[in-house]
């Protein structure tokens, strides 16, 4: 890959169907480390040092983590007291979202000033359609440039960015020579570079989607453009379709400045069931701690609180409480997650999977809630 010149060219999908209506410049901007960054600039103490953002009680959850810590394996969703034994030097500090939202705001700003097509994924990420230039600058490599600049000289933070002709390969692209770096797929590599890849790279495969693949002898990117839409669909239903698009780099989805969000959540799947009463309390409050934390970023309320719960026999459960006024704080999220649990107990049998959300949204100011549709992320 390269990380200079324009993209003119007609891409290598353009006979699927991949740009029917033309070649897209895309962009995809992502915060280094976002939340630990912040903090790092704020505080010069914790410069170069292991730095989760979170709780470090017995319950607490890493919400983001420094480059110093990832490099001992603490992630993001990973209970404190995993995080503190995989890096006994590991400095907890607590979210100040009154600090990453100004940033963020900075950052947008920036966005903004070179196109007025930004879709933002959260505080820290979005996409941008640079296809018109409206500055002359000359490309988009040129323009992801130019916008990384501005965002350090702005907020002494650095960003990586993903420059290609579609959502999902710049996305890709941001990840691969993060921190502080860009990457740029021209039209005619997509396909040969997301071959490239192992198949837990692509967006929507996590860990257990990636054991069932290399059970069917799937470990690339490659090894899933040699199946067929039909072998796809026998083995993984109508997701199917999406991989076999995405093994050939193919990705119809335009940028979006103003998608209604319809919830806010995350699920975490266990890599042992779970059952005793004690465990899935336990489970919860993590599930409570990290989903608060995006909707606080997203300063969202909503109304509709529901626990999602998966069977070791791979049955779903889905359980929901609407409420007359919105959840405004998370003592009353909480409060209603733990009822709904507390109503379901004692389990009929264990869960390997068990997800909260928020739904039923609106601003502040009481309209409807809008950016992305982000029904689930997942937590681990």
């Amino acid at each position: 890959m390269t990380i200079e010149g324009a993209m003119d060219a007609q891409p290598d999908n353009a006979e699927d169907g991949g740009e029917a209506d033309g070649l897209r410049k895309i962009i995809h901007v992502d915060m280094d480390a976002f939340f630990a960054s912040v903090e790092q600039r704020d505080n010069p103490e914790l410069r170069g040092k292991p730095v989760a953002v979170g709780g470090s009680s017995g319950r607490g959850v890493v919400a983001a983590a420094s480059y110093e810590a990832r490099r001992f394996g603490v992630r993001s969703a990973m209970p404190s007291v995993t995080a503190k034994r995989k890096c006994p030097d590991l400095i907890f500090v607590k979210s100040r979202f009154d600090a990453y939202r100004e940033a963020s705001e900075k950052i947008r700003a920036i966005f903004h000033h070179y196109t007025p097509d930004v879709e933002p994924l959260s505080l820290d990420e979005a996409y941008l359609d640079v296809t018109e230039d409206r500055h002359g600058i000359g490309s988009a490599t040129a323009i992801a440039q130019a916008i990384r600049k501005a965002i350090f000289e702005t907020t002494q933070l650095t960003a990586s960015a993903g420059v290609s002709y579609n959502k999902f390969l710049a996305k890709l692209a941001s990840d691969q020579n993060k921190p502080n770096g860009i990457c740029v797929i021209r039209p005619g590599e997509g396909a040969a570079f997301v071959q490239s890849l192992p198949v837990r790279r692509f967006h929507g495969i996590g860990p257990k989607g990636a054991e069932k693949m290399a059970r069917l002898g799937i470990a690339t990117g490659a090894d899933l453009a040699a199946k067929d839409r039909e072998w796809l669909g026998q083995h993984f239903g109508s997701f199917g379709d999406y991989l076999y698009r995405a093994a050939r780099g193919i990705d119809l989805r335009p940028v979006r400045t103003n998608r209604t969000r319809k919830s806010i959540g995350g699920e975490r799947t266990f890599s042992e069931d779970i059952s005793t009463d004690a465990e899935l309390r336990e489970t919860l409050e993590r599930i409570i701690d990290i989903v608060w934390e995006r909707i606080a970023a997203k300063e969202a309320r909503g109304r509709t609180v529901t626990l999602k719960l998966k069977f070791n026999d791979f049955q779903i459960a889905t359980r929901a409480r609407s409420l007359p006024q919105p959840v405004g704080d998370k003592d009353r999220f909480a409060e209603v997650a733990r009822e709904i649990l507390e109503g379901e107990l004692p389990l009929p049998m264990p869960i390997r999977l068990m997800g909260l959300t928020l739904s039923n949204l609106e601003r502040k100011d009481g309209e409807p809630a809008r950016r992305r549709d982000d029904s689930q992320l997942s937590l681990l």
